[in-house]
């Protein structure tokens, strides 16, 4: 019997929902729906986890990130420094408000942002730098935090994929002015559908932060500030402080899963695993490898019941809808290359032995017959 490997584990995850569904009914119970008790309880569980001073609940990562870089002084006309590889979300949340994204390549060897690239990218319009700690592995932050420093620049980290990873034992969102991560159901940290967090160390700006999550309010009859409606939903809340304790042991389970990964694959001369920095605790959101004839071997690996996806196939620069940035076709020549070749493994931590080796055995069978 073949053994069929699934993406999502949702279905396992919430196999028993009723711890869930009670939390639902307590909040209906309660009526709080909106900015309720327990929204309060996942701020400060959330921060406990990530090690930071707050964390404010809004609605989704994207929204993290435009109300970390309102709050840092960001708007219009003002250029924010980003990953050319990144998802749609990251350019989306600079670009929302007027501010205009500069994108730099990736490096060679992993996916996340090439530090070199980002000192050339700087000009006197530069006013903040959004590194994408892209799949949960981390950008050079010691070295991206020097230069920032050196040219005054903010940094919002996008750490949507990174929920506890950390490099030099401090955490994914806690080195620049605020951090941002996302409750997706996708997401290490999930929720029943779209949610987000950002941390930050800085009093005042997670007190602005709080005003400009909730149409700038300082209280029901006094506006601050122009603000958004971008509050985390009790209900969501209340899901998450289900699952927030349980992130350290899931993020250990997908590091097992990815060693297991890298040392089966290593042989195989078509697969080039990523460079791993030693440094680095990768949280391993996503399984990703270099992979020779990617798109026939996705075919053949779906053909045969191993559901492998690729993240993403086409850069964002050439993206119809970001014609406008004025980026030509080569421009950013690792993300290009990256493009075509990186694929996407199962990797979460209710994954069993005989499905990664199911996986590793279609992988094989595959460049054998070649």
């Amino acid at each position: 019997m073949t053994t069929k490997v699934r993406y999502s584990y949702l279905a396992e995850q919430f196999a028993d929902p009723a711890p869930f569904l009670d939390a639902v009914k307590a909040v209906v119970q309660r009526g709080d729906f909106t900015l309720g008790e327990a929204v309060a309880r996942f701020e400060q569980r959330f921060a406990a986890l990530i090690g930071s001073r707050h964390a404010i609940g809004v609605n989704s990562g994207t929204d993290a990130i435009k109300l970390a870089l309102k709050a840092a002084g960001i708007g219009p006309g003002d250029e924010v420094i980003t990953a050319a590889n990144t998802f749609i979300a990251t350019i989306g949340a600079i670009a929302e408000f007027g501010a205009v994204p500069v994108l730099v390549d990736c490096e060679a060897d992993r996916y996340v942002m090439d530090v070199a690239a980002v000192e050339a990218a700087i000009t006197p319009r530069t006013r903040a730098i959004v590194p994408v700690q892209l799949t949960g592995d981390m950008v050079d932050m010691a070295a991206l935090m020097d230069i920032a420093g050196h040219h005054g620049l903010a940094v919002v980290e996008d750490s949507c994929q990174a929920i506890h990873a950390a490099q030099g034992g401090r955490p994914a969102g806690t080195w620049g002015v605020a951090g941002t991560f996302s409750l997706h159901p996708l997401k290490n940290l999930n929720v029943w559908g779209d949610g987000g967090v950002i941390v930050t160390d800085d009093d005042a700006v997670a007190a602005r932060l709080r005003l400009l999550r909730n149409h700038g309010l300082a209280h029901r009859d006094e506006v601050a500030l122009l603000g958004y409606n971008s509050r985390l939903d009790t209900i969501q809340a209340a899901i998450g402080l289900l699952m927030v304790d349980d992130v350290p042991a899931s993020v250990d389970g997908r590091i097992a899963n990815a060693a297991r990964y890298d040392e089966a694959l290593a042989d195989i001369p078509q697969i080039r695993l990523p460079r791993r920095r030693a440094d680095t605790r990768q949280n391993y959101h996503l399984y990703m490898v270099f992979a020779e004839r990617r798109d026939t071997l996705v075919k053949h690996l779906n053909a045969h019941g191993i559901s492998a996806k690729i993240h993403y196939p086409v850069p964002l620069y050439r993206q119809p809808g970001l014609a406008h940035l004025g980026y030509a076709a080569g421009h950013f020549p690792n993300s290009d290359a990256q493009a075509d070749s990186v694929l996407s493994l199962p990797i979460d931590h209710y994954l069993t032995p005989a499905m990664q080796q199911a996986a590793i055995e279609a992988i094989r069978r595959f460049y054998e017959a070649a």
